[in-house]
């Protein structure tokens, strides 16, 4: 065993300082390496996250269209419906004015219905009246006729 009690400590520091700097090579390299790792997932995250984000605005670009396009065809479509709820109110008249006009023909139809029966109310009386007449000329034709004739037979006779 060495006693000597003379200790270098130059060469004791030295050593503890070789393996201090090791150490603390060791610890830089290891925090470098979690270092640039933990870069490397934050660029990969930012990298993801733009991909995203460029999704993400081509999505609303998307959807900004189709609004504008479904305004669009709102737009159209209100048009539509103003015009035929124009053309319908434009019928709806229409009919209104027929339908008025159907009821003046079919009230002036019938009065002159009326009209003409009165007159053939009146015709019938002036033929029944006709009627009578003839019936009594005929009755007196043949009154004259049996006279007529009586009174020739009477002559006939008269003369033979």
């Amino acid at each position: 065993m060495d006693n000597n009690r003379s200790l270098n400590l130059d060469d004791i520091i030295a050593e503890v300082k070789a393996q201090y700097e090791d150490l603390a090579a060791k610890s830089r390299a290891e925090a470098e390496e979690a270092y640039k790792n933990k870069f490397q997932q934050l660029q990969n995250a930012a990298g993801q996250q733009g991909d995203d984000l460029k999704n993400t605005r081509n999505e609303i670009s998307e959807l900004t269209r189709a609004i504008q396009r479904l305004k669009a065809e709102i737009e159209n479509v209100k048009k539509q419906i103003a015009s035929l709820e124009l053309s319908i109110s434009e019928a709806e008249e229409r009919g209104e004015r027929a339908l008025k006009d159907a009821r003046n023909k079919q009230a002036q139809l019938e009065e002159a219905l009326q009209i003409r029966k009165q007159e053939m109310a009146s015709q019938l009386k002036e033929y029944q009246q006709l009627m009578s007449i003839k019936l009594a000329l005929e009755v007196e034709i043949a009154t004259y006729r049996t006279l007529l004739e009586g009174e020739e037979s009477r002559q006939v006779t008269f003369q033979q």
